[in-house]
């Protein structure tokens, strides 16, 4: 039977996004570190180290070469983490209700963000740098499908905080492409990753679904978009909590890829590695609340 022209530019486009990746087949999820709780925010750092933290006990690991996982800084509900290039982080505390700043060796010095119009932030989750010297960061405190007051905010290099966007159903990861026009935020409740055209810095114009992501299925127990990273051909690299996957989303919103994570409940997902090519994957072993948390490696070769 022959293709339609419309099936065959599919079909190209759909092999076009997938590039080099490796198949799903060749890809094993390498267990890295165990923590006692589970894990989020993972970050690398310029020596290679990669940063994670443990949530519910209130500690950031720092995981160097040999695997070990040292005890780098106390903050009580450390979530999403960046590393700036004079550097200090930033890390997203929900129970300070702030994104908190640290310096290189695990202090915190202050807070980056804490109020907007006077209102404390609820639960900031995740962020993201802009090129400008600000951050976009997700507060979903409190959200949900039946009570949608999820928002996503923009800090400016003079520390303004400003709403991006609102109405969201537990806004969580989130990335912004290179070229800082576009802000792309997994929202968890509806299973979406949602696209959002940048203006100007901390300004969204339009906002469109660029992609459902696959449901929950046998031995799964959650389908919610978390944490989320980017490769340098524009593809999408999703933590997917719940499922134990790694969904890659090509530019144009197709899922091109579903690489097992080792993680149950996948939180969030860095590059790493010598060349850049290692996917460092957060979340825990099983359930989130009772299980040890794990940081795993997938190999990519992609960077």
């Amino acid at each position: 039977m022959m293709m339609t022209n419309t099936l065959l530019a599919f079909v190209l486009s759909l092999s076009a996004a997938a590039g080099s990746l490796p198949p799903e087949n060749r890809v094993t999820a390498v267990k890295v570190a165990e923590v006692p709780g589970y894990t989020e925010g993972a970050v690398v750092g310029p020596d290679g180290s990669v940063y994670v933290s443990d949530v519910y006990n209130g500690t950031i690991y720092r995981v160097g070469a040999d695997g070990e996982a040292k005890v780098w800084a106390r903050t009580p509900a450390p979530n999403g983490h960046k590393i700036l290039p004079d550097g200090t982080h930033l890390v997203c505390d929900g129970k300070e209700h702030a994104v908190l700043r640290l310096d290189a060796e695990g202090r915190v010095i202050g807070k980056a963000a804490s109020e907007y119009e006077g209102r404390p932030l609820r639960a900031p989750n995740d962020l993201t740098l802009d090129p400008r010297g600000g951050f976009y960061f997700t507060d979903p405190g409190g959200s949900s499908i039946e009570k949608p007051i999820g928002t996503v905010y923009y800090v400016d290099a003079q520390g303004k905080v400003r709403l991006v966007a609102d109405g969201l159903a537990f806004p969580n990861g989130l990335v912004l492409r290179p070229d800082g026009k576009t802000l792309l935020v997994g929202e968890s409740k509806r299973n979406r990753i949602l696209s959002y055209t940048i203006v100007a810095p901390g300004k969204a114009g339009r906002m469109r679904v660029l992609a459902e992501l696959p449901t929950k299925g046998e031995g799964q127990i959650a389908n919610e978009p978390d944490g989320m990273a980017l490769d340098r051909e524009g593809n999408l690299y999703v933590a997917h909590y719940g499922m134990r996957q790694v969904q890659v989303v090509s530019p144009a919103g197709r899922i091109v890829r579903r690489y097992g994570a080792g993680n149950l409940t996948t939180s969030n997902v860095a590059f790493g590695g010598p060349r850049r090519d290692q996917l460092y994957v957060t979340g825990a072993l099983a359930e989130e609340t009772t299980s040890r948390g794990g940081l795993f490696r997938l190999d990519l070769r992609r960077r």
